[in-house]
């Protein structure tokens, strides 16, 4: 079965099996950087809120050789431990009032997205934008959320000033920022042979570098984490604790990854080395920018060392004009 034939099996076992009340049917959405994800969606009648499960990593068990039956046995577990009973009340939605102290942001690739943008209310840094989203719902499965729409932005009489204004706000408070070294994040990650981080260590190592002075800046969440990069005074507290220079690699919307600077490296092969990773390590979906960016420590302030990663904040400025955008 291809991978098409396998939603549509898993969709009918599964149909079998749910209660009267509830509905498996196929549903796609777009992701980040336009890419599409199939899956299933098992609706609750009477509940307003309903779980999607993609199916990806459970075809890569099936092509394994997982009968189809043991898949779907655990795919009925993971429904049951995470499927509600009762509606979310959606009408906080319908004021600011009711989802500011909710409104959070992330990063997105900004040529990626340009028909999704066109949708929604953001603010654009370098090369990417930050996009805006209610964080309804947070906890060890994961999270529930809800994208602003140019629609929302209009119904609560708001505009894209006071979103960024409350969205760094409540980012910092509810996703805050977390620093640390390559170490831990691959000690987070020890069973995650494929880690981003992991590959960026990698290729940096076969270019002279240390993993005991690269660093690793994410949400303690580790989704969507590369937005801490835009939290104020983020950048000048690293440097602060660096005490030098230092390059970002965007290693995936989720992290960055920090090098202090050294003579070893320039912003031109960086930008080389991301692109790599991008192309050879990452989904398409967690591809978050092709630049590298270099950062004055004493000032907090952002160089990218190509015309099309300067044009998106500096309105085309000349090459290596930094500003603290952030």
């Amino acid at each position: 079965m291809d991978y098409t034939e396998f939603v549509r099996a898993v969709e009918t076992r599964m149909s079998r099996r749910v209660k009267d009340t509830e509905k498996v049917s196929l549903y796609t959405a777009v992701k980040n950087n336009g890419r599409e994800r199939r899956g299933i969606m098992v609706e609750t009648k009477g509940v307003n809120i309903s779980p999607m499960i993609y199916l990806e990593e459970y075809y890569g068990y099936y092509r394994d050789g997982c009968p189809i039956e043991q898949i779907v046995d655990e795919l009925m577990e993971f429904y049951e431990s995470i499927r509600r009973d009762e509606s979310w009340d959606s009408r906080s939605v319908l004021t600011y009032e009711g989802v500011r102290d909710r409104i959070v942001f992330r990063l997105v690739n900004t040529e990626k997205n340009r028909e999704f943008l066109k949708t929604v209310p953001h603010r654009e840094i370098f090369d990417l934008s930050a996009v805006f989203y209610v964080l309804l719902e947070m906890s060890s499965e994961g999270t529930a959320t809800m994208t602003v729409k140019n629609g929302h932005m209009a119904q609560w009489g708001a505009d894209v000033d006071m979103l960024w204004e409350r969205a760094v706000e409540n980012s910092k408070r509810i996703l805050p920022a977390e620093f640390f070294t390559m170490d831990h994040a691959l000690r987070e990650l020890v069973d995650d042979t494929s880690s981003k981080e992991g590959k960026t260590e990698n290729l940096l190592k076969e270019k002279g570098g240390k993993r005991d002075r690269m660093y690793v800046l994410s949400n303690r969440v580790r989704s969507y984490g590369a937005a801490c990069a835009a939290y104020p005074f983020i950048l000048e507290m690293i440097g602060q604790i660096l005490k030098k220079d230092y390059y970002i690699l965007p290693s995936s919307v989720h992290e960055v990854v920090i090098v202090p600077y050294s003579k070893e490296f320039d912003l031109a092969e960086l930008d080389r080395m991301v692109k790599e990773i991008n192309e050879t390590q990452l989904d398409e979906e967690d591809v978050l920018s092709d630049h590298a960016y270099f950062v004055e420590h004493r000032t907090g302030k952002i160089f990218a060392n190509s015309e099309e990663g300067l044009t998106g904040a500096l309105g085309g400025k000349r090459k290596n004009e930094g500003n603290n955008v952030f």
